[in-house]
């Protein structure tokens, strides 16, 4: 096979970046390892800068009637006094809200919006093992398909294989950590229909939770330090699930759907980036290029950013083939600036928030400073809204490279 763009990983920077090279009439194939989307524990909130892309675009319409829920007040307890962090209704944008949605379905509803395009072609239950090169460049990817291993030619690779990406580490590139003191366990709880609350981050004195209402159950997030999983895990899944229940007992009754340690997967969180995101031929975006800490929950929404200033600086000139990788750095130098100032905010909050929790000990919990200001001073909490929902220069789809007519909504 022969293309002009191999883009590797099905996620939200791949599968957005395939549409928007579809859509410039780019000739451009998605692999996907994967038979489906449908992975849990996920990246699914979908913050205002991404809805205005998807505004942008002319999806909006159709998105917004897939099953979401809407965040746009953010409260937490720390130590027993509740603290808003941040209001998105004071975001002066066309949707001042998080919208809850499974993975899944925002990808599945790309590859369904991207099926006009006859330039774009998504492969699932095809698997990169390897790059192809001619000499320094690389040329394409060996892949494996569920008909065997084939070789994708093509004049630009795009690595959106996530943060554990194979074609970042085939290609040498080096990655810088930044660190985090965390990880952290992720389950689901039964909801019922009359339990309702707004709170969703509880911080007691070493430990710490995250929860999300998503309808008809509840999304949790249980923060450990870094590495204590075993330990956690050796004290039994009632041990756990006892101090989920006093942390937040509202989840109680539906915590007799964590059946078994199996109903909990555990997320490794990492902050770090590349020093150089590309090679003669090959481009990294996303987790592979910057892997972000779920604080924020920002991943899907810098990832879903990169693919847009992408195609923006670099769909009319690979109609022509692929550009000198100087021209490839210009993605890098776009999106640097925004990723350093997220990863830094990111340890901030790890050190000022997440480093008290995890702290040993029993000492009472003291919210800190900056918090106490910004719960005080409600139109600070436009400002921390913005970070979250709208965060460090926002892209805009340009249309200098889109063909066709108008696109209407599926």
């Amino acid at each position: 096979m022969k293309v002009r763009c191999c883009i590797v990983g099905g996620g939200p920077a791949g599968m957005m970046l395939g549409y928007l090279f579809g859509r410039a009439g780019i000739d451009v194939v998605v692999l996907e390892k994967h038979a489906d989307f449908f992975r849990d524990f996920r990246g699914d909130t979908v913050h205002p800068s991404t809805l205005q892309v998807m505004d942008e675009l002319g999806l909006i319409e159709g998105f917004l009637k897939l099953p979401h829920q809407r965040l746009q007040r953010m409260e937490g307890k720390f130590g027993g006094e509740t603290v808003r962090i941040a209001d998105l209704g004071r975001l002066n944008v066309k949707y001042p809200f998080i919208a809850f949605m499974p993975q899944w379905d925002f990808l599945n509803f790309l590859r369904e919006a991207g099926r006009r395009f006859a330039s774009l072609k998504v492969m699932m239950s095809t698997e990169a093992v390897d790059l192809l090169r001619d000499g320094e460049r690389v040329t394409g990817v060996r892949a494996r398909t569920p008909d065997g291993v084939i070789d994708i030619e093509a004049d630009l690779t795009v690595a959106c294989d996530g943060r554990h990406s194979l074609v970042r580490e085939r290609a040498g590139l080096e990655v810088e950590e930044i660190g985090a003191p965390m990880d952290v366990l992720w389950f689901r709880a039964g909801k019922r229909a009359d339990e309702n609350e707004s709170l969703f981050a509880r911080v007691d004195p070493g430990k710490m939770m995250v929860t999300f209402d998503r309808g008809d159950y509840w999304q949790c997030a249980f923060v450990i330090a870094k590495g204590q999983y075993e330990t956690v895990k050796a004290k039994g899944l009632p041990a756990l699930l006892d101090e989920v229940a006093r942390m937040a007992p509202i989840l109680k009754p539906g915590l007799s759907e964590v059946r078994s340690w199996d109903d909990v997967k555990l997320l490794t969180v990492a902050i770090n980036r590349l020093k150089r995101w590309t090679r003669p031929g090959l481009l990294c975006i996303g987790d592979a290029a910057h892997a972000m800490s779920p604080i924020g929950g920002v991943g899907v929404n810098l990832a879903v950013q990169d693919a847009v200033a992408t195609a923006n600086l670099l769909a009319a000139k690979l109609r022509h083939g692929c550009p000198p990788e100087a021209e490839l750095d210009a993605v890098r130098r776009r999106r640097e600036f925004p990723v350093k100032m997220t990863q830094r905010m990111q340890v901030i909050a790890q050190d000022t928030i997440v480093g008290a929790a995890l702290k040993p000990g029993n000492q009472p919990l003291k919210v800190p400073l900056v918090m106490r200001i910004v719960t005080a001073i409600p139109w600070l909490q436009g400002i921390t809204a913005r970070f979250v929902g709208v965060g460090v220069r926002p892209e805009h789809v340009h249309d200098s490279g889109r063909i066709g007519g108008p696109v209407e909504s599926p």
